[in-house]
């Protein structure tokens, strides 16, 4: 991937991930499906001007749903769970 701006989505912003934020200083972003784990570190200390430690990348598999007697598909989708530095923090949400 050349364009940076493509390779975080959105960040995850769930119960778990919260958690993690606060105790162990990590956040979780859904990454394009190509991205690579030096690619999304990059894009990460681009755009939050944060310094990044670990990177740990996984495919999450969508899920088979079913509506009614037709069954369908959640999409395939990465994500990505970095963990920052001891005095970065990114903020999603300020002041809420």
């Amino acid at each position: 991937m050349k364009n940076l701006y493509a390779v975080i989505r959105r960040p995850i912003i769930t119960e778990k991930g919260n958690l993690q934020k606060e105790l162990n200083n990590k956040v979780t972003f859904e990454v394009h499906p190509d991205a690579t784990k030096q690619e999304i570190k990059t894009a990460v200390e681009k755009f939050f001007k944060v310094r990044v430690l670990n990177v740990h990348s996984l495919n999450q598999r969508g899920k088979v749903k079913r509506v009614g007697r037709f069954l369908g598909k959640r999409r395939n989708w990465k994500k990505a769970i970095i963990t920052l530095g001891p005095n970065d923090q990114i903020e999603f949400f300020e002041g809420v």
